[in-house]
């Protein structure tokens, strides 16, 4: 798959120290202080290491990983993450099939939307490569001749073919409810992806205000919403949709995107000076340096997560149905946070405290 580079805009630079790299990477591991979270037990190590034996197993025998994907299986711990994020998940099964969704997500962002030398992600050529990888969730359907080139192109594509194969184990366990919510929320991911994009090849510089908006959609929420499927159980359709209960769904939702933020703050702008996350966003809205910008990013994200708690609390205690449904959340959003805390592989802390 071969592109023509991409000029990267190096233009701006908000306030911050002048070599991140060197400067900001001080600290390893560890959860961020102030960071409002529920702490969680570790993994079991071995149902981790099963999980990620059955992923790797699955993803090397349909030939997942292309040369132009440089993610590292053993560094992400994809076993680790799902058994952190769903600690009361019915079975090994339904947990290898939550790793099979987030390996396939993490690839096509990866190939896709992940502009470096090397992969072929292209910004000018993205809405095309996710509509057709939307379709690998959500099949085509029309003239017999057309089906057949849609199927091959499927084939032929590591990362379209890692969403249809994890979708199609997904749908063997979960009810078509549970399915079409899973395709929906992947929808709202991609749209996410191509604003994301569209900022970057027209150098806006969102205010704070949008790139919350952006991150409502570019954010974890079709590993959130899948939370009922894992455990084992069905919230009914009826109730799920209702506005309080989407609501919730979006708080933890957006808490845990900004955790991310916050966790691959360093590793990200070392990379990239220019790379969008909400420290660097409060830093040029609002002109100060990227200290004071992170630390306002943590208040941001304990409001939310503030809200999510409570809200999802009278909701839990009001409604028997959402109350399973409303701790599968609290779950993932615990356990998402201590796989970022612990995973010095990817993460370290700026030296902000």
């Amino acid at each position: 798959m071969s592109t023509t580079p991409q000029t990267r805009d190096t233009s701006f630079v908000p306030p911050g120290p002048p070599n991140l790299a060197r400067s900001v990477r001080a600290r390893r591991g560890g959860p961020i202080p102030g960071l409002r979270h529920r702490s969680v037990a570790p993994a079991d190590p071995a149902k981790a290491a099963e999980v990620d034996r059955r992923l790797e197993s699955w993803a090397r025998g349909l030939d997942l990983f292309p040369p132009a994907w440089n993610g590292d299986f053993a560094g992400f711990q994809f076993g680790r993450a799902v058994v952190l994020q769903h600690p009361r998940a019915a079975d090994l099964e339904r947990l290898t099939v939550a790793g099979k969704l987030l390996l396939a997500e993490n690839l096509v962002d990866s190939c896709y939307c992940e502009e470096d030398e090397g992969r072929g992600a292209s910004r000018s050529r993205l809405g095309g490569r996710l509509i057709l990888a939307q379709s690998a969730l959500d099949p085509y359907h029309g003239t017999p001749a057309a089906e057949q080139q849609w199927r091959r192109a499927l084939e032929t594509d590591g990362p379209l073919r890692s969403y249809h194969e994890a979708l199609k184990d997904f749908a063997a366990l979960a009810t078509p409810s549970q399915t079409g919510r899973f395709v929906h929320d992947m929808a709202r991911l991609h749209l996410g992806y191509l604003a994301e994009a569209s900022w970057a090849g027209t150098r806006h510089r969102p205010k704070v205000w949008e790139y919350l908006v952006m991150r409502q959609f570019n954010n974890f929420r079709p590993c959130l919403s899948i939370v009922d499927a894992v455990d084992g159980y069905e919230l009914p359709e009826q109730v799920y949709a209702r506005p309080e209960v989407q609501r919730i769904t979006a708080l933890a939702c957006n808490a845990t995107t900004l955790v991310n933020d916050l966790y691959s703050f360093t590793k990200e702008l070392a990379a990239d000076p220019t790379h969008l996350n909400l420290p660097q966003v409060i830093a040029a809205d609002e002109r100060c340096g990227l200290k004071t910008a992170y630390l306002k990013a943590v208040e941001i994200h304990n409001e939310i997560m503030a809200a999510f708690e409570e809200e999802s609390a009278l909701l839990a205690a009001a409604n028997p149905l959402v109350e399973r449904y409303a701790q599968g959340l609290d779950d993932w959003v615990a356990g998402n946070h201590e796989w970022h805390a612990t995973n010095t592989h990817r993460y370290s802390l700026p030296n902000y405290w």
